[in-house]
Formats: structure tokens, sequence, C-alpha cells
């Protein structure tokens, strides 16, 4: 029921525009025609019970909207008046005042309609007259206006070339396949707002937009863009006609808020700035979009400099040779804009009361995207036309979607303005200029941010005057951190947060990540709070070092020494000292010794994986092997003394099958497999410690304790057994008690190891590998000295004791004290 008087409206209105009894600044008659949408009047939003279209003229009129209409007026003119660009063509125009979003469909259903009727799109059209005359529309201005009516153009490839609208939905051709713009989207926009803001370090804001596709789209694009910067949005609010604007301050003063975004259009947005003066809002950085920046009452109301400082963004301003003097001759022309002369609805402006001045003063934002939206329909319709010099093919059958198709492909030069679209519909050319509203009220150029240029931001702080103290303000949730502190996170907003200080081996890259402490590299050193990190000092014990060369002569003695006894000890073989010490297993014992010494040097020089090996394997087969030669000389010792009378048995076995050979040739074969093992299971490599020194490296082998465990357990074992054997010998004859000697050097070489292994504990300096070396040069002189030596002083010095009859005697004392 309520459709049919829709229908009704609908035809009637079709009908009664064919009729056009005046001359009207809405229509030109022309053989090709550009429809416009421009919303001079602004409908309050008022419900009806039944449908019905608004009278556009009775609403609230905009200014600076009728100086855009103006414009597209002034630009089909030129274009006719010009030769160059449509020769022997008129073009004209059918302007609608699209005052209403939802209440003006009878004027798009005008512009896609012919002989008071719209056709299917697929019905094939023969001729010009059963087709309408309109190649492409201008308008409308606003994002919701185009979402509204670009379905109804877009479903006959009608060209829609808005002047206004920024949303970045519109980019989306599958959509909006018809639609393209001159101005650039929201996205541009919001790139150069947020330039600003990371120009001028402000982190903490509020965004104010403006509850429609445009406002909600900037909100969103503005999310998405600094997600990957240190902007954070404290608070989003939608800006409504009945806004608590005392509310919304007071929100942005409890956050702390200094930047404030408005993403909203002129009328919201003069409102919130006239309520921010009313209510005393002081010291804020306002940032305003194109809709609004250029505007021309703001700036001059009083107190306005209380509220801060205000930038904004705006598309260049051109000045349109001619275009004064066409609102002059317009407006002492007698138009009939009264609605009882005029009958076609909505192309009624009741103007008549402006002053060319008004006009031609006002705010002239979207003046040059008017202008190259109409230019730019010309120059597809030319060529569709085919024009050349002077002259164009009148083809009657010009249909929107071929002028749609050359308007994709625009090329042309228009006020030094290269004119192109993208593949999206959006425009290639022009910038954004960045202007500042300063003292006198007067809005001033202060940057540039050009799309099309590697160097494309710059912005001439001289020429800004803060308020406050006349520094940069700054918005942040909070301060700073000191130098060497990483920012840790404090709630949902990565700019809201606490101080940690980087501790030793980090350091902070604030142009990174301002939020992590980062290890340095294991060659690299740092002091706590640092921000970078030092070349750590590579510390080994060299050849050269002095006490290197100590050790090593040492080391050389100690060769020395055993030659000497081993050379002693071969030219006094038969005598009964050496055959006490053990006989031509001495010969081993003192070759294990010497041999086991040439592990020392490799603890010096800088390690690597041969002189890790060198430094354990050598020393564990070898130095074993000696200790099992001193267990087997302890046994024998006890076993003649003590055993052989009451285990005759095992004596006798022990001699016959030369067990002391078996002990030590089962030692050498278990000690080889056990190193065997270690090197497979974990091979020692050159190892850097880093925790000892926090400056340097000091360059060690690593030896896995799994893998060494083996070896020094069988080395543990050997001197365990030796010492109990030995021990148990304490009481033998005194000039011949060699298990006291061995005793006494096992004692040397566990507080020798006791020591050092205590030292290793307390101290990983550059020396331990030198106190390790010393160890083991420690261990090897215990048995020379105090085991051989004294032998090779009774050879040497006391031949009487080296006698048969003085060891048969001691032999012979030893037997009666027993007995007795």
């Amino acid at each position: 029921m309520h459709f049919l008087p829709s229908l009704y409206l609908m035809g009637y209105v079709l009908q009664t525009w064919t009729l056009n009894p005046c001359n009207s600044q809405f229509k030109l008659n022309g053989d090709y025609l550009i429809g416009g949408l421009f919303d001079i009047h602004v409908s309050s939003s008022i419900t009806h019970e039944r449908p019905e279209a608004i009278h556009c003229s009775s609403q609230a009129f905009s200014l600076s909207s009728y100086r855009r209409f103006q414009l597209m007026r002034f630009s089909v003119e030129q274009i006719n008046n010009s030769s160059e660009l449509l020769p022997n063509v008129s073009l004209g125009y059918k302007i609608f005042d699209h005052c209403s979003i939802s209440k003006n469909f009878p004027g798009i259903f005008d512009l896609i309609s012919a002989n008071g009727s719209i056709k299917p799109w697929s019905e094939e059209i023969q001729h010009v007259s059963s087709a309408s005359k309109i190649v492409g529309v201008v308008g409308p201005f606003t994002s919701t206006d185009v979402l509204t009516v670009a379905p109804l153009f877009v479903m006959d490839l009608i060209p829609l070339v808005s002047y206004g609208a920024a949303s970045s939905a519109f980019s989306e051709k599958a959509k909006y396949s018809s639609f393209l713009r001159t101005v650039h989207s929201n996205k541009d926009s919001i790139k150069v707002i947020v330039a600003i803001m990371e120009h001028f370090k402000w982190q903490w804001v509020a965004f104010l937009n403006s509850n429609d596709a445009y406002g909600n789209d900037g909100l969103a694009l503005f999310r998405r863009m600094i997600k990957e910067t240190d902007i954070c949005l404290a608070l989003a609010i939608e800006l409504k006609q009945m806004s608590n604007y005392s509310d919304m301050f007071h929100q942005i003063e409890v956050q702390r808020i200094k930047t404030i975004v408005v993403f909203a259009p002129k009328l919201l947005a003069e409102a919130l700035i006239e309520s921010a003066v009313q209510l005393g809002v002081k010291d804020k950085v306002w940032l305003a979009v194109d809709t609004w920046s250029l505007n021309e009452k703001l700036p001059k109301m009083k107190d306005i400099q209380k509220i801060g400082t205000v930038l904004g963004v705006s598309q260049p301003v051109l000045t349109i040779p001619g275009f004064s003097e066409f609102v002059l001759a317009s407006q002492s022309k007698s138009h009939c804009d009264d609605a009882e002369g005029l009958q076609l609805c909505n192309q009624i402006c009741n103007c008549s009361s402006l002053s060319v001045q008004d006009i031609i003063s006002l705010d002239p934002s979207y003046s040059f995207s008017v202008y190259s939206a109409v230019y730019a329909v010309a120059h597809a319709l030319h060529n569709v036309l085919k024009c050349e010099k002077h002259t164009c093919q009148g083809n009657s059958s010009v249909l929107p979607h071929k002028v749609l198709v050359e308007l994709k492909k625009s090329n042309f030069t228009l006020l030094n303005q290269h004119i192109q679209f993208d593949e999206h519909g959006d425009p290639k050319f022009g910038s954004y200029s960045i202007v500042l509203w300063n003292k006198s009220g007067h809005i001033e150029e202060i940057g540039l941010y050009k799309f099309e240029s590697s160097f494309n931001f710059v912005i001439d702080e001289t020429k800004i005057r803060w308020h406050g103290n006349f520094k940069v303000p700054t918005s942040r949730c909070s301060d700073l951190c000191p130098v060497g502190f990483a920012k840790k996170q404090d709630g949902i907003h990565k700019c809201c947060f606490t101080c940690e200080e980087c501790p030793y081996g980090t350091y902070i890259n604030i142009t990174e990540n301002a939020y992590k402490c980062v290890d340095c590299k294991e060659t690299e050193w740092s002091y706590e709070a640092s921000t970078s990190c030092t070349l750590r000092e590579v510390e080994y014990v060299s050849f050269e070092d002095s006490t290197a060369i100590l050790i090593i002569a040492a080391t050389v003695l100690l060769l020395g020494l055993g030659v000497a006894v081993s050379v002693i000890f071969a030219f006094n073989y038969n005598t009964p000292v050496v055959r006490s010490a053990g006989g031509h297993m001495c010969f081993l014992s003192l070759g294990c010794l010497s041999l086991s010494s040439l592990s020392i040097i490799f603890f010096f020089g800088k390690p690597s994986i041969f002189s890790c090996i060198l430094r354990f394997v050598p020393f564990s087969l070898l130095f074993s092997m000696c200790l099992a030669c001193f267990l087997v000389r302890a046994f024998q010792i006890v076993c003649i003394f003590k055993m052989a009378a009451k285990f005759p048995k095992l004596h006798g076995w022990w001699m016959k099958y030369h067990g002391q050979w078996l002990v030590v040739t089962g030692t050498f074969v278990m000690q080889c497999v056990l190193n065997l093992t270690s090197l497979l299971i974990a091979t020692p490599i050159p190892y850097n410690e880093t925790n000892w020194a926090r400056d340097k490296i000091i360059l060690s082998c690593h030896i896995s304790t799994e893998a060494a465990t083996g070896p020094t357990l069988l080395v543990m074992c050997l001197c365990t057994l030796c010492f109990v054997f030995s021990y148990m010998g304490k009481d033998l004859p005194k000039n011949y008690n060699e298990a006291k000697a061995i005793t006494f050097c096992l004692l040397l070489l566990t507080l020798t190891w006791m020591v050092f292994v205590t030292i290793w504990v307390l101290y990983r300096g550059k020396f331990i590998q030198t106190l390790n070396a010393l160890a083991v040069l420690s261990s090897l002189y215990a048995f020379l000295l105090w085991y051989f030596l004294p032998k090779c002083y009774i050879i040497l010095y006391q031949p009487h004791k080296n006698t048969p009859q003085y060891f048969q005697g001691i032999i012979q004392n030893y037997t009666k004290t027993i007995s007795q």
C-alpha cells in the first residue's frame, strides 16, 4: 500500500520534469548533458508517515555548496566558449539540489531516464531518442550520498565522478565499477595526518569522527595505519548533531590527551570547535581534515586561540581563472528562482539575495575538484567523438559506458595539474597542503605532502607559533624512559608503559624495538642500561707469556731429569736399589712420566680441537699407566713381606703369570677404550668463557663431564688402590720402604688436584689454563722427585747401601722383629 504512492509520485515527477518553462541556473541545453548533484541545501532529519519527495529549497542553505554548484556551471560554459576541446559540439548540464540522502531519488531517476521512463539496461538502444543524453554525472559530495546513489548509476555504467566523496570503500571496483573521483581518498588524508603526528612525536591522540561512511572509514584507516607506529588511539568518539561536548572534553582531559584529530564534515566540525571555545578547552593540538581545514569562519572566532594550535591538511588552493567574473555576471542576471515559476523539483535555489563577494571570498575547498571533474568528463567525450582541431564527429550513439572507458584513460593537463586516474578510479594528481590557523585569524600554508615524489613531506616549523610556551607540545601517555631503559607495556596501549633497566649483557635500540632489551653477541658485552655493545677482549695464555715460559722450562727440565734417571738406572740395573724400585718396570714408569709432560705444552697458545684433545687424552692414558706401575710395585712389596707366607698360591700364581704386566696391560687397554669412548661422546673443543669477566672472552677447552667421567674414575681408582697397598706397607723396613715413598707421592698428588679443583670452582680467568698445566706438572714432579731421585742419590752418593748384603741384613732384621 505504501509502495503505490511512491510509484505514482515518481511518475508524476518524471512527467513534470519534461516541462521547462523557465531559464534556470540548474539546466543548460546542449548536444550532450552532464548531470550534477550538489547539496545546496541541507535537510534536517524529518520523518514522514508516507513516501514523500522533499523540497530542498525549504531547507537550510549551504553557501560553500552553492559556490561549487556555480563552479560546475562555469566549467561547462568555459568549455563551450572554447573551440579546442569540443568544437561544434555544445555541452549542457542538468543539476539537482541533492539535499537529502534518502529523499532525493526523483532527481537520480531523471538523470538515468530517457523520455520520462527508465528502460532495462539489457535492452539494445538503437536510436539516440530512446537514451538519456547524460554522458556522466558530477557528484555527489559526501561519501554517504555516494553509497546511496552509486548503485543506480553503476548498473548502467554511467560515469559518476565525485568531487568530495573520500571513503576508501569506493576504490573497490568490483562494487563501484563506474565511480571515479577527483579528490584524494581518506587513505591519503590519514596518511598525511599520521605523518604530521610522527614528525612532531605526538603519540597519545583522540580521534573524533562523524558517524557516517566518511567518518567511520577514516577511523578504520587510522587504526590500521598506526599499528606499525608509536601512535596510540587513546579515545575514539563519534560526533553527532546532539553530542554531549562537555562529557566528551571531560574524557579527553581525564586521559591527558593533548592532540585531537577531527575527522568530520564542516558543520559537525564547526559545532565541535565552537563548543570547545565556549567550554574553555585549552592548550590542545587540533588536526583538521580537508572538509574544514580551510574554514573561513572559525579562525576569526573570538578566543579561538585559547583552544590551542590548529593544524590541517587540505588540497592546495588553486585559483580558477575567470570564475570571479563569471559569478559577477551570473548574479547580475535574472533567474527563475521562485517555486511558483519553476515546476522542476529540487532545481530551485532561492539565493538571489547572495552577494558576489560572499561567493568569491568563501572557503575554496574542493573548487579544483569540481573543475577537474567537469573537464575530465569533457575530455572523455572529446575522445569518444574523436574530435580534431576544429570539428568532432557527430556520433549520435555516444553511450555512457563508452565515456567511462575514455574517462579511465584520462591524461591531460589542467592548471598545471596532470589529470590521471589509477586503476581504482582515484586521482594520481595533486598533493596536500599542511596549513596553520595563525594568530591573526588567517590560514597559512606551512608544508606540503606530495604523493608522487620521493621527497614528499616537508614542514616549515619556523612559521608555527605554538600555544603555551611556544615549544612543540607533547602528547604522551607515559614519560620517555631514560637512556638504556626498555619500555614495559602497562595496559592495552603500547604508549602506556613503565621503564625497566636493561641488565648486564643486553642493550636497547629504541629505533628498532623500544620494548625489548636485546642480548649482546657472544663476542660483545655491555654495562647495565646500555644502548650498544662493546667488543670483548680475547684472552688466552700465549707461548710468550712469562708463566708459560717458566712452566715449559720446568717441563723440559722434567724431561731431562727423566732421561738422566733412566741412564743412571740403566747403568746400575742389577743393583738392589734399582731392583727394589721396580727393575725394568721403572723404565716404563719414567717413560710414561716423561711423555705425559708433553701434554703441558698444549695448554698454551690459542686453543684448537687438536690442542684440546692433546691436553687431556695423552696425560690420562700415560699417567694411568704410570699409576698402574706404582700400584703393581706397592702390591708386590706387600705381597713379598706380608702375603707370600699367608697366601703362597696367590704369590705363586702372580709370579708364574707375570701378574704385574697383566695389570699394566689391562690398565692401558681399559684406558684406551674409555678415552676413545669419551672422544666419540663429546670431543674436547675450544670454548669461549664469557661469564667470568664481562668485558673479556677467555679462550679455553670444553671437556664434557660425561665424556671425562670414565677416564677420570679409572685414574682415581688406581690412586685409591695404590694408596691402600702402599699404606699397608707403612711399617716395612725404613731403608727398603718404597711403599712410604709411593704413599707420600700420592698424598702430594691428591693435595695438588684438590687445590686446583678448588681454584677452578672459584676462578675461571685467563690463568686457569696455567694452573691446570702447573697441576699436571706438579703431579709428575711428585713421583720423579720423591720416588726416583732419592734412589739416584743412594746410587751416586751412598753406594754402600746399594749392596745385596745391606739389603739382606735389613730383611733379616725385619724378619726377626716380626717373629718376635
